[in-house]
Formats: C-alpha cells, structure tokens, sequence
C-alpha cells in the first residue's frame, strides 16, 4: 500500500496504518499516537479558509477567503492553505528562511508575520507540481454502511488519551 492524504493534501499516511482489509479507517484509538493526533487535528480543520486569505480579508470580509485544501506544519502549529496561496508558503520555507521552522509549532506565526508584513512568492514561482492519483485506487469507506461520528470515536477513548491529544474538544457534543 501507498501514502495518502486524508482530507487536506499535505500530511500523508501510510495506507495500511489508517485503513482496515475493508477499507474502513480505523478506530482512533488503535491508531499510533501521532497518527492519531494528525487525524482528530484535520477533523477541525476541514471546511476552513485558507490562512493567508484570512490574513488579507480577516472576519470581516471571511466570505472572501478560499477554503483551504492544503496543510504544511506540525499539528497546532500548522499553515492552512488554498492552492493560490500554496507558491506563497513554499517560496517563504524554500527562499526567505522559513526551512528552520521545519518541525516546530512556530513555523505558523513565524509564515503569517511575512505574509502579514507583505511577503509573496514573485510571479511565476514554480510551486509543486502536484500529482493527483485516480479516487478509486484509495480504499473508501461503504456509503451504505454509517461510520462513527467523531465525537463516537472520541467518546471511546479515555481521558488521559482525550488530554494527550492536546486539542480544544469543548466545542463537541461529546
């Protein structure tokens, strides 16, 4: 089996270590502890907008914003990005220093203070050149068959395992 991308493209997973025989993902807390972190953490990313977009339109103008499809970073220090904004981030860590906040939760506010302070890739910044594999290739889980709600997932899990997760849950009905 392959990597994959769940959800966002940028964290990869190994296909075996998410997905049963059947396809379905596994329940969380069988996952590895990192594995498992990166996949509660892009449950409560999912549907919001791109980081540099927000930085340009803020709440007021939200409506503005793309929605991102692109995550770089470790997982509460991570850059959320829409493909437009994507040349934005890799020329800041490729060109102007942003490699040293490889690994570390700072490398958002440290991306966010260039772009905030005016920093963009020049035109025609070659990005990556990305890659899309064909859907069905990807185990997915059966429409007919009802998965577990997140809150499910997390309702199974105890609450030492809930603390080291490190993520703001209160706003789930759990």
């Amino acid at each position: 089996m392959g990597k994959v991308n769940i959800g966002l493209r940028g964290w990869r997973f190994d296909e075996d270590e998410v997905f049963d025989d059947d396809g379905d993902l596994k329940p969380l807390g069988t996952l590895e502890p990192e594995t498992r972190d990166r996949i509660v953490r892009l449950s409560t990313m999912m549907g919001e907008p791109c980081d540099a977009c927000y930085l340009v339109h803020g709440d007021e103008n939200i409506q503005e914003c793309n929605v991102a499809r692109i995550v770089y970073g470790e997982p509460l220090g991570e850059v959320l990005l829409c493909p437009e904004h994507e040349a934005d981030f890799l020329y800041w860590f490729r060109e102007e220093g942003g490699k040293e906040y490889a690994g570390e939760t700072e490398l958002e506010d440290a991306f966010h203070a260039w772009f905030d302070d005016g920093g963009r890739a020049p035109d025609g910044y070659a990005g990556i050149d990305h890659v899309d594999t064909d859907a069905d290739d990807i185990p997915a889980p059966d429409p007919a068959e009802e998965l577990p709600t997140l809150e499910e997932e997390l309702e199974k899990l105890d609450d030492e395992k809930l603390d080291d997760l490190g993520v703001d849950l209160s706003d789930l009905d759990l």
